[in-house]
């Protein structure tokens, strides 16, 4: 009875350790990816993104009408290295929720987003990841912008 219970125990152990492990990867896959997005770095950006990437954004025309809008991977990276030098911004993750299946991830993120040290919208960013040759990458973010409800 004793090995049987060591059996499970090193099993059992060794599946929440595979699970943080992956959760670690993807944390700093997202961590990384805001790096890069904050000095508008593209080479940073882009090992992390998987070639498909699509972006897409449920935001308000004028704070009336609900829309969606996309973004193609290549086009967002585009836009983000041509923002001006002297403007800064600076997207604040505020907490992470983490659920894994096999080599697919996804990532609930809350967020606050400043620019020029101002106070500009928070909302949620949802990543979707895959793992392919034991790296994870984004291959779809769909955030919310909103200006009410924020704690900031």
């Amino acid at each position: 009875m004793k090995q049987v219970i060591v059996i499970l125990s090193l099993f059992l152990y060794g599946s929440i350790n595979a699970q943080t492990q992956n959760e670690i990867e993807i944390k700093n896959t997202i961590e990384t990816f805001f790096e890069g997005f904050h000095k508008q770095d593209s080479l940073i950006m882009k090992p992390l993104m998987h070639k498909s990437l699509i972006l897409q954004t449920v935001g308000k025309d004028r704070g009336v009408v609900v829309e969606l809008s996309t973004t193609k991977g290549s086009d967002f990276l585009k836009s983000i290295v041509s923002i001006p030098k002297e403007s800064t911004f600076q997207e604040k993750i505020l907490s992470y929720n983490i659920q894994i299946d096999g080599n697919m991830a996804n990532v609930w993120t809350n967020y606050e987003f400043w620019f020029n040290s101002k106070f500009s919208h928070c909302g949620v960013n949802s990543f979707q990841l895959i793992k392919q040759n034991n790296t994870w990458q984004i291959f779809y973010l769909v955030d919310t912008r909103r200006r009410e409800n924020c704690k900031q």
